[in-house]
């Protein structure tokens, strides 16, 4: 239905100056897209008003509306040419007027969960790209085609918006950071099965992924919905933080084209928060993350931890132990050599993870589960609580290379979540009772025992046979062809 408009946009964005990558068009797209449903979403709520005989405060004054500055409409319901603005007359109003009016409402806003503090927080956060006004007016009509009123439309535009962010994830450099295979985390997500009236938290929340797909459980297994239970959903359910701008913004966007109207997501830097000071009223029932790896946190960031360490992703795992409510599961990404690395900061920060939760799920992904990301990854599943005392392990082979053409789905991962059930044994799981993990290492790296026979390789020298063998039959070949010429 939308498709079209979609691939329209990205043809104008790829001849626009200021937009080089797929981070540029996503970006481009969601501020775009963030104030077309914005008008959406207040028309409603105009209409709404109307019928029950009160009236409305709108959000945005009239001339920043959507229906005004973006697509006014004359009588007979098509864009006014007379009126809309085009050219270097609508770049300039977008950045000299739009973006700064925009900005302001953060500082209007009563609190950071109200929409009028998203829309302050967006647009003082990123900027217009796109320098042609004329390339803008294209934009801008094919994203007006767009309709956000219906279940139907709503869930066709959250699936085009997630293949753009996938494109994005596909796209080299930075892009993986923003994408986890949507695969993967509803398979997590079915292991830690949440529950309606429970909150769920990502502190490294990226494009929301995680958040968006326990939405779409919940809704799966509760059918029979209460009015309550949908304000539950939408106001107390789902909360995330995220540090990067262009993170903050698809976020925000995604989770509101997945139906949170106004998303529990705040724009800071997670790991600045001091853990010390986390008290029980902020902690979660559910974690659910991929946290980002590497990148090395400055000294002062590692000072707001007990176990100090320049990698970002262990400061997060100490986070989330934090964060979690006793009793409260997670399932977070990490990277694989976690499990055996012999550094102080990985040795003390397993030994908290197997004293303080039950780590009792480790799945072990293959190379390329992550596009672009060039490392291995593993999935932690625990509870808060109460020390470990086995763990079952999984490793996952769907029997094929993984890449950009040949993703994971969810069908490599169902063997995975069936068996988890039951902690069942097979040629590619296991489990370690906690007893004999080394109390000196908590070595958490263990060879399948159900793997089949070693694989027997050679010695150096038999190795350096062969190539002295492979080099003299080579020359051997040359000397003849050169007798032939």
């Amino acid at each position: 239905m939308f498709e079209q408009a979609f691939k329209n946009i990205d043809v104008v964005l790829r001849n626009e100056a200021g937009c080089t990558t797929e981070l540029d068009y996503t970006e481009q797209t969601s501020w775009l897209l963030f104030l077309k449903y914005l008008d959406g979403l207040e028309q409603d709520l105009a209409d709404q008003a109307t019928l029950e005989g009160k009236p409305y405060a709108y959000i945005l004054d009239e001339p920043h509306r959507w229906s005004s500055w973006a697509a006014p409409k004359g009588a007979d319901g098509k864009l006014d040419h007379n009126v809309a603005l085009t050219g270097d007359d609508l770049r300039d109003f977008v950045n000299r007027d739009l973006f700064p009016y925009l900005h302001g409402f953060k500082l209007k806003a009563s609190g950071p969960n109200t929409v009028e503090y998203k829309i302050g927080e967006i647009f003082g956060e990123i900027k217009n790209k796109i320098q042609s006004g004329y390339n803008m007016r294209e934009i801008i009509d094919s994203i007006d085609e767009l309709r956000f009123r219906s279940q139907v439309e709503k869930h066709e535009l959250s699936h085009l918006y997630e293949a753009k962010i996938r494109n994005m994830g596909n796209a080299g450099r930075n892009g993986g950071e923003y994408y986890t295979p949507r695969p993967l985390i509803r398979a997590i997500v079915k292991v830690v099965q949440p529950k309606l009236g429970e909150t769920i938290y990502d502190g490294a929340v990226g494009s929301a992924g995680f958040l968006c797909e326990a939405y779409e459980y919940l809704k799966e297994h509760n059918p029979h919905r209460s009015t309550a239970d949908d304000r539950t959903l939408q106001e107390r359910t789902f909360y995330g933080k995220e540090k990067k701008s262009l993170a903050y913004v698809i976020a925000v966007m995604n989770m509101m084209l997945h139906g949170i109207e106004a998303p529990n997501v705040l724009h800071t830097n997670t790991l600045t928060e001091n853990l010390a000071d986390i008290q029980e009223k902020d902690r979660y029932d559910v974690v659910l993350a991929n946290p980002p790896f590497g990148a090395g946190e400055r000294k002062e960031v590692q000072q707001n931890f007990p176990i100090r360490t320049g990698e970002t992703a262990f400061l997060f795992l100490q986070h989330f132990i934090r964060m979690l409510k006793a009793g409260g599961r997670g399932g977070v990404v990490i990277k694989n050599t976690f499990l055996s690395n012999t550094d102080n900061a990985s040795v003390s920060l397993r030994k908290l993870l197997l004293e303080s939760c039950d780590l009792h799920t480790v799945l072990d992904c293959p190379g390329g589960t992550f596009q672009g990301a060039g490392v291995k990854t593993v999935v932690l599943f625990f509870d808060k609580g109460a020390p470990t005392r086995k763990v079952w392990y999984y490793q996952l082979d769907p029997g094929r290379n993984l890449g950009k053409t040949n993703p994971l789905n969810d069908a490599d991962l169902a063997e995975f979540v069936e068996l988890q059930k039951t902690f069942a044994d097979s040629p590619k799981s296991w489990s370690v009772d906690a007893a004999t993990i080394d109390p000196a290492t908590f070595d958490l790296s263990v060879k399948n025992p159900n793997g089949g026979e070693e694989i027997a390789h050679r010695s150096p020298q038999e190795i350096l046979d062969e190539i002295a063998a492979l080099d003299a039959r080579s020359a051997e070949l040359l000397t003849t062809i050169r007798s032939l010429l």
